[in-house]
């Protein structure tokens, strides 16, 4: 979560006045929902700024953050509550297609024990901890047709990192826990790819050749390492945070790579990755302009979504999401970014799953189980594939 931090006019107006209250989740069974033939198939690639899957399709990424493993409980949070496999079951039922499971460096070393966790509500975790943790989480999220993006979401538990490095976790335990866990899954159709580094910021730059800054070359050192053991997998580059002295969310600055791309040994893989944030987490002073809420296209095509829009290279927005959601700004703000998301088939994962995050709550209210109808109405417009929407191929 950052801690600093095209819609016309009448499309706007539309989303506004099309505010209903309640949702409709799928009452598919688990069964259908792990053999239906709109889930995703085999490990993906990118075309013409288009995510594409092994049967040739072009699909979309809609998903959910589930926060935990990043976190000194090393689980995913809310264990204590549910049992995970039913926690998985209400995502998938939920519409969403994907998880980005947030890590941290900490998590796979030998002393990180898993905390929070209810032993009667899930004895299938009994003696589990860090990497195989993850391992069955993979497992069930697979079971029902789930795809899991990994994020280095922190050096350790306690805070996020500016740079991808720090004086207790060096440039090559990053990158080798990254080559570590992509050998550990290769040939796992569920783990589709690497999210390098959460929200790079503060000194981070973009295309200058500082070996020590320059996030571009170090995506392109890991994102290589990555693929030389396993070339099935999608790199996902987030931006940074400030670019030729234009500010903006941690992570959500991509404006650097129209000039400087990333390069990679398979460039079919590469995807970029922005965040982006409500009024609510950070007055920023574009909530604050006049033409508040018709300035927004314009902001979100500069720093990010001219990427996809121009055909270049596929953009998933990582994290976005609110407290509140009525008619008040934050509501405004999401149904925008929403709507946006949808005209330009962008791919999302929502923040978050959980009700526990500070900033912005969850889809889960804090009782861990009831979904927030209104949340949802405004998610529900973009999930993928939508009702009606796909067609096998050749029908």
């Amino acid at each position: 979560m950052p801690r600093s931090r095209i819609v016309s006019g009448g499309i706007l107006l539309t989303i506004l006045v099309s505010f209903i209250v309640g949702c409709s989740n799928p009452s598919a069974s688990l069964q259908k929902l792990s053999s239906t033939p709109g889930m995703i198939q085999g490990p993906l690639h990118t075309s013409h700024g288009q995510l594409i899957d092994a049967t040739g399709r072009v699909v979309h990424l809609t998903g959910v953050n589930w926060f935990g493993f990043e976190t000194g409980t090393f689980a995913p949070h809310g264990l204590q509550v549910r049992n995970w496999r039913d926690m998985l079951a209400q995502i998938a039922h939920a519409g969403f297609n994907t998880i980005r499971l947030p890590y941290s460096n900490q998590l796979f070393d030998s002393t990180s024990v898993p905390e929070g966790i209810d032993y009667k509500l899930n004895p299938d975790l009994v003696g589990l901890k860090g990497v195989s943790l993850m391992d069955k989480f993979i497992q069930g999220a697979g079971q029902l047709g789930l795809k899991i993006i990994l994020d280095q979401h922190r050096p350790n538990a306690q805070a996020q990192s500016n740079l991808w490095y720090t004086d207790h976790l060096p440039e090559s335990r990053w990158i080798g826990d990254w080559t570590m866990l992509a050998k550990r899954y290769q040939g796992n159709s569920t783990v589709i790819g690497a999210d390098l580094h959460n929200e790079p910021h503060g000194q981070a730059t973009w295309g200058d050749g500082n070996l020590a800054t320059d996030w571009r070359l170090a995506a392109e050192r890991a994102g290589n390492a990555i693929l030389a053991v396993n070339p099935d997998w999608l790199i996902l580059v987030e931006g940074i945070e400030a670019y030729q002295g234009d500010y903006y969310w941690w992570g959500g600055n991509l404006e650097g790579a129209a000039k400087y791309p990333v390069r990679l040994s398979h460039p079919d893989k590469l995807v970029y990755s922005a965040h982006d944030y409500g009024p609510e987490v950070w007055q920023q002073t574009w909530f604050q302009a006049k033409d508040f809420p018709y300035n927004l296209p314009a902001l979100w095509k500069k720093h990010w979504a001219y990427l996809q829009q121009q055909g270049q290279t596929p953009v998933l927005l990582g994290e976005f999401g609110g407290q509140s959601v009525g008619l008040n700004p934050e509501g405004i703000w999401m149904r925008a970014l929403v709507e946006f998301l949808k005209v330009n088939g962008i791919n999302y994962t929502y923040w978050s799953w959980n009700p526990d995050s500070g900033d912005t709550g969850g889809l889960l209210k804090p009782d861990w189980k009831t979904l927030d109808s209104a949340k949802m109405d405004i998610l529900s417009a973009y999930q993928w594939p939508l009702p009606g929407d796909f067609h096998p191929p050749g029908s």
